[in-house]
């Protein structure tokens, strides 16, 4: 059985362009990967981030489902320390009933409380969960590099840090744990829950429960319930590759089967970007560095910078550090030479899907990369997806250059 690829959409802003054009493109990138044959769309949770306004995965959704008819579309993840089991179980019990089949939720633990542990929750989410450190970077049999840990301290006591944490939890509001918040979801979802005594029947009327996914970046409470309870699994390697590895063993060392998985299932991203050449390609990657920095120092995702404005301000020897593992682990090229590279990291993996991000300055390229991907992937499995993968812009594109 093939590998299945999807696509993961962060919305975002590119410099000279706005807000507007942003969505206008995400819409056209959800019509496009659905002709191209990708099997799920997934929209992230950020805040505070200038060049990246996918805040709401739920609203994305419902945007990208009114223009789409076959991809699953879904979150990638709902931040659930911000938010309760009965507001997210009634969001994606809505958008499964307006596109029925075709919903993912997609949770991550940010904001939350570690069991026994009262410290401030997102900070704790975010240190132990993300980045234990490794100090070496090396490569495993297949050839995937797994770099070394990055120090992200820089981030996490960053004044815009501490400000999303006061802007997105209400006063006085007591986090509880990921397990906790769980249950009570998978409660609320299958109609059995039972607040003092009292039995909330018909509380999501769904005739379908969406997929529900744990997100995680490192072996420990994400992996662990995400296995325990018999969920899907999703295994951060484009933004977090050092603890890869680990994530996905200690995901399948917990499974245990029920009704609705009888075997672990696991999806892992990875960041691409193909172009018809490598030196084309390398041309469009210029400025990721740039990008991700912005982001690990608290400024906030700038605006994706042109190849010329990157050039013009190259990121600093001392600066590199900090960006290395995700520049590093970034998968650059011809379709070709990047099919093997995702193939690698399936094997390494043992994957059943892959998670594509790709973000450039120029939206057409964007598109272009997912395209040519999927052309080669699909090429090189033992058994090709039956779709067509078109080969130019379908006529109902609303593609915007950028």
């Amino acid at each position: 059985m093939s590998t299945q690829l999807s696509a993961f959409d962060l919305v975002p802003v590119t410099s000279g362009s706005s807000a507007s054009t942003a969505v206008s493109n995400s819409l056209d990138f959800a019509v496009q990967v659905e002709q191209f044959g990708y099997e799920r769309l997934w929209y992230g949770e950020h805040h505070l981030n200038p060049g990246v306004i996918g805040y709401s995965p739920a609203l994305m959704i419902a945007l990208a489902g009114g223009v789409t008819k076959t991809i699953r579309l879904g979150a990638g993840a709902v931040l659930a320390g911000h938010r309760t089991a009965l507001s997210v179980a009634e969001e994606f019990g809505l958008l499964e009933a307006a596109f029925p089949g075709r919903i993912d939720m997609g949770l991550g633990r940010a904001g939350l409380r570690s069991p026994g542990n009262q410290q401030d929750a997102q900070t704790v989410a975010a240190e132990s969960d993300s980045f234990s450190n490794i100090a070496e970077s090396h490569r495993t049999e297949h050839g995937v590099v797994i770099p070394a840990s990055p120090d992200l301290s820089s981030l996490f006591n960053s004044p815009r840090f501490r400000i999303q944490r006061q802007l997105l939890n209400q006063p006085g509001a007591q986090p509880g744990t990921y397990d906790e918040f769980i249950a009570d979801l998978l409660d609320l979802l299958i109609n059995r829950k039972v607040v003092d005594g009292y039995e909330l029947a018909g509380t999501v009327p769904v005739q379908v429960n969406p997929e529900v996914w744990v997100l995680g970046s490192s072996a420990g409470e994400s992996s662990q319930i995400a296995g325990a309870r018999g969920l899907r699994f999703g295994a951060n390697y484009h933004v977090a590759p050092a603890k890869v590895l680990e994530a996905v063993a200690d995901y399948r060392r917990a499974f245990k089967p029920n009704a609705q998985l009888a075997e672990p299932y696991v999806i892992v991203s990875a960041e691409v970007l193909v172009a018809d050449t490598e030196e084309q390609a390398q041309r469009l990657a210029a400025g990721y560095d740039l990008w991700v920095h912005s982001i690990r120092t608290g400024q906030g995702a700038i605006y994706y910078p042109t190849p010329d404005e990157a050039a013009a301000t190259p990121l600093s020897e001392a600066h590199w550090p900090i960006v290395a593992d995700r520049v590093s682990t970034r998968f650059v090229g011809a379709a070709e030479q990047v099919v093997a590279q995702l193939e690698s990291l399936r094997q390494a993996t043992d994957a059943d899907e892959l998670l594509i991000s790709t973000i450039t300055h120029d939206h057409a390229a964007r598109v272009r990369s997912f395209e040519l991907l999927a052309q080669a992937w699909y090429a090189s499995q033992d058994n090709p997806k039956e779709r067509m993968l078109a080969s130019t812009t379908p006529q109902n594109s609303r593609m915007t250059n950028v």
